[in-house]
Protein backbone atom coordinates (compact mmCIF):
# COMPACT_ATOMS: atom_id res chain seq x y z
CA UNK A 1 0.00 0.00 0.00
CA UNK A 2 1.46 3.37 -0.53
CA UNK A 3 2.31 5.23 1.60
CA UNK A 4 1.27 8.90 0.36
CA UNK A 5 -1.86 7.85 -1.52
CA UNK A 6 -1.81 8.70 -5.50
CA UNK A 7 -0.78 5.80 -7.63
CA UNK A 8 2.05 3.96 -7.17
CA UNK A 9 4.91 4.40 -9.61
CA UNK A 10 3.47 7.43 -11.38
CA UNK A 11 6.61 9.47 -10.20
CA UNK A 12 6.15 11.69 -13.40
CA UNK A 13 6.00 11.23 -17.10
CA UNK A 14 7.86 8.27 -17.57
CA UNK A 15 10.34 9.11 -14.36
CA UNK A 16 10.61 12.51 -15.66
CA UNK A 17 10.00 15.68 -13.08
CA UNK A 18 7.19 18.07 -14.45
CA UNK A 19 9.11 20.61 -13.61
CA UNK A 20 12.24 18.90 -15.60
CA UNK A 21 10.15 19.00 -18.15
CA UNK A 22 8.35 22.04 -18.07
CA UNK A 23 11.98 23.74 -17.73
CA UNK A 24 12.74 21.73 -20.76
CA UNK A 25 9.86 23.03 -22.61
CA UNK A 26 10.56 26.38 -22.28
CA UNK A 27 14.14 26.27 -23.22
CA UNK A 28 13.24 24.49 -26.78
CA UNK A 29 11.14 27.44 -27.34
CA UNK A 30 13.24 29.90 -26.50
CA UNK A 31 15.69 27.73 -28.98
CA UNK A 32 12.55 27.81 -32.18
CA UNK A 33 12.10 31.67 -31.31
CA UNK A 34 15.75 32.34 -31.62
CA UNK A 35 15.98 30.31 -35.18
CA UNK A 36 13.13 32.18 -36.35
CA UNK A 37 14.88 35.40 -35.69
CA UNK A 38 17.83 34.13 -37.47
CA UNK A 39 16.70 32.56 -40.26
CA UNK A 40 14.00 36.04 -40.93
CA UNK A 41 17.47 37.64 -40.96
CA UNK A 42 18.75 35.53 -43.85
CA UNK A 43 18.67 36.15 -47.44
CA UNK A 44 17.90 34.13 -50.26
CA UNK A 45 18.52 34.52 -53.96
CA UNK A 46 17.77 33.06 -57.28
CA UNK A 47 17.78 33.69 -61.01
CA UNK A 48 16.06 32.73 -63.77
CA UNK A 49 16.19 33.34 -67.39
CA UNK A 50 20.15 32.46 -67.45
CA UNK A 51 20.77 35.48 -65.16
CA UNK A 52 17.75 38.21 -67.19
CA UNK A 53 16.08 38.07 -63.60
CA UNK A 54 17.17 37.58 -60.17
CA UNK A 55 15.39 38.29 -57.06
CA UNK A 56 16.29 38.48 -53.30
CA UNK A 57 13.94 37.64 -50.44
CA UNK A 58 14.00 37.10 -46.68
CA UNK A 59 13.61 34.31 -44.51
CA UNK A 60 10.66 35.46 -43.56
CA UNK A 61 9.34 35.55 -46.97
CA UNK A 62 9.48 39.84 -47.64
CA UNK A 63 10.48 40.64 -51.02
CA UNK A 64 13.52 42.53 -50.90
CA UNK A 65 14.89 42.98 -54.66
CA UNK A 66 14.06 42.13 -58.40
CA UNK A 67 16.48 42.92 -60.99
CA UNK A 68 15.56 42.70 -64.49
CA UNK A 69 18.10 43.03 -67.19
CA UNK A 70 16.93 45.75 -69.53
CA UNK A 71 17.34 43.25 -72.77
CA UNK A 72 14.47 40.88 -71.70
CA UNK A 73 12.11 43.61 -70.89
CA UNK A 74 10.14 42.95 -74.61
CA UNK A 75 7.18 45.19 -75.00
CA UNK A 76 5.56 41.84 -77.49
CA UNK A 77 6.44 39.40 -75.06
CA UNK A 78 5.42 40.88 -71.07
CA UNK A 79 4.08 36.95 -70.78
CA UNK A 80 7.38 35.68 -71.14
CA UNK A 81 8.93 38.51 -68.44
CA UNK A 82 6.09 37.78 -66.10
CA UNK A 83 6.51 33.80 -66.13
CA UNK A 84 10.83 34.97 -65.52
CA UNK A 85 9.51 36.79 -62.71
CA UNK A 86 6.84 34.20 -60.89
CA UNK A 87 9.59 31.56 -61.78
CA UNK A 88 12.30 33.64 -60.03
CA UNK A 89 10.14 34.45 -56.82
CA UNK A 90 9.24 31.02 -56.43
CA UNK A 91 12.50 29.43 -56.67
CA UNK A 92 13.41 31.91 -54.18
CA UNK A 93 10.72 31.26 -51.91
CA UNK A 94 11.76 27.37 -52.39
CA UNK A 95 14.50 28.20 -50.29
CA UNK A 96 13.22 29.65 -47.42
CA UNK A 97 10.87 26.73 -47.31
CA UNK A 98 13.35 24.16 -47.40
CA UNK A 99 16.00 26.27 -44.87
CA UNK A 100 13.39 26.69 -42.34
CA UNK A 101 12.08 22.63 -42.38
CA UNK A 102 15.68 21.73 -42.02
CA UNK A 103 16.38 24.22 -38.83
CA UNK A 104 13.10 23.29 -37.49
CA UNK A 105 13.45 19.41 -38.38
CA UNK A 106 16.19 18.94 -35.69
CA UNK A 107 13.44 20.02 -32.83
CA UNK A 108 11.40 16.62 -33.67
CA UNK A 109 7.95 17.85 -32.45
CA UNK A 110 5.25 16.14 -34.00
CA UNK A 111 3.11 18.24 -35.83
CA UNK A 112 5.29 21.32 -35.93
CA UNK A 113 5.98 21.06 -39.80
Amino acid sequence: MAKRGGFPGMGGFGGMNINNLMKEAKKMQADIEKSQVELAQKEFAATAGGGAISVKVSGDKTLKEIKIQKDVVDPDDVEMLQDLIITCVNDALKQVDSAQAAQMGKYNIPGLM
